[in-house]
């Protein structure tokens, strides 16, 4: 039973091109298939999360990741009576238009579109479902529906949102495209709001696992963080085998483990109050309300912290940071080779008729964005003669 201020997918405004209803799945539920069978979908498994493809099969990827965060967003979508199958499209999609190497790929791809309009991954995973992904004869992209597409852009400036209201078709309500809510300053629905909070409750929980199984974190690192000691003590105390070096892995499994619960209930909890604190009966109040999806307070500070443990630990480690270095460097040396030569690039990217409104600077950036961590690798090689992240 959907609450009232839920996404009803037989209420969705839409999707950019009419089509007639599927005779057995709702729209979000359809939308989630068309996401699954892309193939930038498929491409997610071979893209870097914080360790590169090459360096280990047991580490997370953007796919896992993503499919982590559904399953987060499901589980917290079901208790808050929002739409499940909305929740689970906007994860999977959420990171579609990352780079090859993570937030460094990213980095380096946004210097070199700086005099161009600039890279950024969120508004480039709206751009593979709207346009890049081509699987229908009669429209690019996948055609998803709105609220969809609100949900995986979770960031805009201004003038990009401005650019995308320009391209926008009218919608029956005349409240605007997807670009809107960052001009008037308006919230998106639960569902998106919910897809951002288990994005960050996933990849913190997940870093922390990859982090000290690579190495280059230890447990007696993560413990300084109170957030995450808290349920490492607890476990201990309920399963003293734990603290054996035998152990080491299912202590760190069941502290992550406890550390995830803890945060997924206390966003149940917080969103709850906040709900009520607001009064909120509708999906119109939501996108006037300030945000709700929220940690209460104590947790959230407790995050921040663990965020900045990571980013201080891992992120920076002089090993990740020597990796990422290179990852810069094998982008840089791609976009100035398929910039110079753009007959490298696999058609449609090296067709200007293939494309006629994108300059060569963004089809460049396009094809490179969706490369993955290997596939890049190996062209940098055959264009460079250079053997990079070796």
């Amino acid at each position: 039973m959907l609450a009232a201020y839920a996404c009803d997918p037989a209420r969705s405004r839409g999707r950019r091109f009419p089509q007639s209803a599927a005779p057995t799945r709702t729209e979000f539920q359809r939308d989630r298939d068309r996401i699954v069978h892309s193939s930038a979908f498929r491409r997610l498994v071979y893209k870097t999360q914080v360790f590169l493809n090459h360096e280990g099969d047991l580490f997370r990827t953007r796919m896992t990741h993503s499919l982590e965060v559904a399953q987060l967003g499901r589980s917290m979508a079901r208790t808050l009576r929002l739409n499940e199958d909305l929740v689970e499209a906007i994860a999977l999609a959420h990171d579609l238009g990352h780079t090859p190497f993570g937030h460094a790929g990213q980095d380096a791809l946004h210097d070199c579109m700086r005099a161009y309009g600039g890279f950024e991954h969120n508004l480039q995973s709206l751009r593979v479902v709207d346009e890049l992904e081509q699987r229908y004869p009669h429209y690019d992209g996948l055609n998803l529906c709105f609220e969809t597409r609100e949900g995986i852009l979770k960031h805009c400036s201004a003038a990009n949102a401005q650019s995308l209201e320009s391209q926008e078709p009218p919608y029956a309500d005349g409240a605007g495209g997807v670009g809107a809510r960052f001009l008037l300053r308006q919230q998106p629905s639960l569902e998106a709001q919910l897809c951002n909070l288990a994005d960050e409750i996933a990849y913190n929980a997940h870093d922390i696992d990859d982090g000290v199984r690579s190495g280059l974190i230890s447990m007696e690192q993560v413990r300084e963080v109170p957030l995450f000691d808290r349920h490492c003590a607890e476990a201990l105390a309920e399963h003293p085998q734990l603290g054996t070096p035998a152990n080491h892995k299912r202590l760190l499994y069941e502290s992550t483990r406890r550390m995830l619960s803890a945060q997924v209930y206390d966003v149940i909890e917080a969103t709850q109050a906040a709900m009520a604190s607001h009064s909120v009966a509708s999906l119109d109040a939501v996108r006037h309300a300030p945000p709700l999806v929220v940690f209460s307070q104590p947790m959230g500070a407790g995050a921040r912290v663990l965020k900045a443990f990571l980013m201080r630990a891992l992120y920076r480690h002089p090993v990740v940071v020597h990796k990422m270095d290179a990852a810069r460097a094998v982008v840089g040396d791609l976009f100035a080779a398929y910039l110079a030569a753009p007959h490298e690039m696999a058609v449609p990217y090296a067709d200007p008729q293939a494309s006629p409104l994108r300059s060569l600077q963004r089809r460049v950036a396009d094809y490179v964005a969706g490369m993955t961590d290997r596939f890049a690798l190996r062209e940098h090689a055959r264009l460079t003669g250079k053997n990079a992240l070796v």
